[in-house]
């Protein structure tokens, strides 16, 4: 893998912890949330003139994936609104490719390899640490049960595109229209929340629209890469991701224990990278 194509994923990583620390820093995460959907809707129609129709096969995944993630935005922004950035985004990019790696050894009855269990155990670790007095106060514990949620979430859309981008007749057409059908979420959310939207600077504003499109970015990048270096690899280093989310909640928003959620961060990160590694 080369240095060019290790800075590309590692800038997919910095982006993705970016926009969720847009979100958490933001006075409306409701709004906010429904501009990075818009802001998916701009690459996406740029994506989908440049590639062909994903095939009538994927129509039902993707519709199903939009589904779901009106679940996660929903459940992002309360994980948020009640919970630290370094608490929140290492539980939610950790506890997920253990349970697609669970659920893949469940239900589709695909074995683990040890470096998998390994990595399973990490995440596992770096949880508790994470946890450690949660339930002497209520709203960390609302923060982690938001948090696990979102996790679950997280999984489930990612076994449905995983599934749905395998039917379609093109890649990048289903990855375009993933992104357009995302116009759906924002409209909802604008409907039901125009006055406060209209109440809303335009400098926020502008913020979201850019953490959408940032997260999209982030996402074209790391598809990108995996086209020209192993999948395990491209994946293992896309979960730095929780590293630089723990450092931007410690330092830029102040959140602490500093020194457990740093090396909570850095556990997790460790297991979802084996976990990658392992595929």
């Amino acid at each position: 893998m080369s240095l060019s194509l290790v800075f590309i994923v590692l800038a997919s990583a910095f982006l993705h912890a970016f926009w969720n620390a847009l979100v958490k820093g933001s006075a409306d995460k409701t709004i906010v949330l429904g501009l990075i959907a818009l802001g998916h809707v701009v690459p996406g129609i740029i994506i989908a003139t440049q590639a062909p129709l994903p095939g009538w096969a994927a129509v039902p995944y993707i519709i199903a994936s939009t589904l779901i993630h009106w679940g996660y935005y929903y459940f992002l922004n309360l994980a948020y609104r009640i919970g630290d950035l370094s608490l929140v985004y290492p539980i939610t990019r950790g506890l997920a490719p253990v349970l697609v790696a669970l659920g893949a050894q469940i239900w589709i009855g695909e074995s683990l390899p040890g470096l998998a269990w390994l990595g399973i155990i990490s995440v596992s670790a770096g949880v508790m640490v994470l946890s450690q007095g949660i339930f002497k106060t209520e709203v960390p514990k609302l923060s982690m049960v938001a948090a696990v949620i979102v996790a679950a979430i997280v999984a489930a859309y990612s076994l449905v595109d995983g599934v749905g981008v395998r039917l379609s007749d093109s890649i990048m057409g289903y990855i375009a229209w993933l992104f357009i059908a995302e116009a759906f979420v924002a409209l909802f959310i604008f409907k039901t929340q125009w006055q406060r939207l209209r109440m809303m600077p335009l400098k926020p504003c502008l913020l979201g629209f850019l953490g959408g499109i940032l997260s999209a970015t982030a996402y074209a990048l790391v598809l990108y890469a995996k086209t020209e270096a192993p999948l395990g690899v491209v994946s293992a280093l896309r979960e730095t991701s929780v590293i630089f989310a723990a450092l931007i909640g410690v330092f830029w928003f102040g959140e602490g224990p500093k020194t457990r959620r740093l090396l909570a961060g850095v556990i997790v990160a460790f297991g979802t990278i084996m976990i990658g590694l392992a595929h």
